[in-house]
């Protein structure tokens, strides 16, 4: 198995007499990670690793299902896949879990497209074969050798987040729902009369806003221009003090977008949300006294009636209740002795007769197989 740069990522040996698959490091091919062995059961997938459990698919109702078990053949099941009509249906978290994808065997018979999430969830990946039907996947034990080869591995998902990371840092785009076996030939790109891409520019002019053009904001953490002092300035005497303060306002919320928080001084961060707060009026509560408010409430008090109940004593309360007792008669199973209680099953047992299956010799049943 090749990635997009056409470097060796997986490699697997086949050994047919045996119904047995080995995966193989590429760098040192006499080291092996997985082993997959297939049987009338399933398979059973031995990983060479310190800390990683094996894990065992098994077929069920029939090879209509593939249970798959953590840790052995008595492990928890953590996935279910069922072979439906229009293809297999992946189900997490045990045997009672939502679909997490499905496998959709598309017609034409060339296609087979991984969806996330359902039937109608978002397309992974499309599958697509050459010169072989789709529809042989279709058999569970070709199922499982395709759920190996289009599984990613933790490596895999390592090196294609480093992979990402790498792109960012450098100053490249990072690929969207990328694969690290996806095409990456050449593809056709719209450039300019100069060979490239075209670049928006960093800030449009005033002219240009005003024409209808986007105006791009500055970034914020460029420092903040100082305004050119001119005639303007000077004239600032003759502006009014209610005119002055929504200028001060807005030279604020611009360096609020123009500057870093960290250059703006708590003084200045808290200057606008003071000079837009009012004085708030006290409400017409406040000049009643608490005494009156509370008085009314008071005086409609009314004592609590003790309940009829309290009259009765308790020895008149329960004395019914404990008169009215009576004991417990034995059951008559009591007087029947225990020998003579089991002694009919006993006497029904018959001796089990073997099963045809034990007149086959041994060599007679595994002939076929060997053969």
């Amino acid at each position: 198995m090749l990635d997009a740069k056409k470097v060796i990522r997986r490699q697997y040996l086949f050994d047919p007499s045996s119904d047995m698959m080995t995966e193989c490091d590429p760098a040192n091919p006499g080291r092996i990670l997985r082993r997959f062995v297939f049987d009338n059961y399933g398979m059973v997938e031995e990983v060479f690793a310190f800390g990683q459990p094996p894990r065992t698919f098994r077929y069920e109702d029939g090879g209509n299902r593939i249970a798959v078990r953590e840790g052995g053949d008595y492990g928890a099941v953590g996935k279910l896949f069922t072979f439906e009509e229009n293809g297999v249906s992946e189900t997490g978290w045990g045997r009672n879990g939502e679909i997490e994808r499905v496998f959709v065997f598309e017609r034409g018979n060339d296609t087979i497209t991984e969806r996330a999430g359902g039937w109608f969830g978002d397309v992974e990946r499309v599958i697509v074969f050459e010169r072989i039907n789709a529809s042989v996947f279709r058999e569970p034990e070709s199922f499982l050798q395709f759920l190996m080869f289009t599984e990613w591995s933790e490596s895999d998902r390592e090196a294609h987040i480093n992979e990402e990371v790498a792109k960012i840092r450098g100053g490249k785009p990072a690929s969207s729902g990328g694969s690290p076996y996806a095409y990456t030939g050449n593809r056709s790109a719209s450039q300019n009369a100069g060979g490239q891409a075209p670049r928006m520019p960093a800030r449009a002019s005033r002219n240009d806003t005003d024409n209808g053009s986007i105006d791009f904001i500055q970034d914020a953490d460029a420092p903040a221009q100082a305004a050119p002092a001119g005639p303007m300035s000077r004239r600032s005497a003759s502006i009014p003090v209610e005119e002055r303060r929504q200028q001060r306002d807005r030279d604020v919320q611009d360096r609020y977008t123009n500057v870093r928080s960290a250059e703006i001084d708590l003084q200045d961060r808290f200057e606008r949300a003071r000079s837009g707060r009012g004085e708030l009026s006290k409400g017409k509560s406040v000049e009643i006294p608490i005494q009156e408010r509370f008085e009314h409430a008071r005086g409609e008090r009314e004592p609590l009636s003790r309940g009829k109940s309290v009259e009765i004593p308790l020895e008149e309360r329960f004395g019914e209740a404990h008169a009215d007792r009576e004991p417990l008669s034995r059951g008559k199973s009591v007087e029947i002795p225990l020998e003579e209680r089991f002694e009919n099953a006993r006497s029904d047992r018959k001796k089990l007769s073997q099963g045809r299956s034990a007149e086959i010799p041994y060599d007679e049943r595994r002939g076929g197989r060997d053969r």
